[in-house]
């Protein structure tokens, strides 16, 4: 007997709530007054923090707008929901890592990955983690109420 389909909605809501939250970031980004400007005027057009806590771009609010879009969109389907954490969880995993790095922090000078933003990504990385390789593991293997035992 396989996991009832209402076992996997956490699943698919991990990838509604993670799209929800980078689309609301990645729009909040793009509005002046949710963004803290830089102190450093020098710095490129469009650098600043959100509510004055994640450094952002106008790059790293569309990355957030578009990877928000697709979690919404996973969210219609088991198989997208799990492809969409799996994926998520490997691409921010790799971004706190080279957030990590001073070298890479701002990934080459596209958009930056260091400060408020490591700790966020890998609290959602490893959420994504749980959720799209630890839990769909779950699904289809035998509960230990229904199995019988054999003759």
């Amino acid at each position: 007997m396989q996991t009832s389909i209402s076992s996997t909605s956490p699943i698919r809501y991990t990838a509604l709530s993670l799209g929800l939250l980078f689309l609301l970031l990645g729009l909040a980004g793009f509005v002046r007054a949710f963004v803290v400007p830089s102190g450093n005027f020098t710095s490129e057009p469009g650098f600043g923090y959100i509510f004055g806590i994640f450094p952002t771009n106008y790059f790293h609010n569309a990355i957030g707008v578009l990877v928000g879009v697709w979690g919404i969109a996973a969210f219609t389907s088991l198989s997208g929901a799990i492809v969409f954490n799996r994926i998520f969880a490997i691409l921010y995993a790799a971004g706190v890592i080279l957030g990590l790095l001073p070298f890479t922090n701002t990934l080459f000078g596209l958009t930056p990955l260091f400060g408020n933003n490591i700790w966020l990504n890998a609290i959602t990385a490893a959420i994504a983690f749980y959720y799209g390789f630890i839990k769909p593991a779950e699904i289809g293997k035998p509960s230990s109420s229904s199995a019988q035992p054999s003759v």
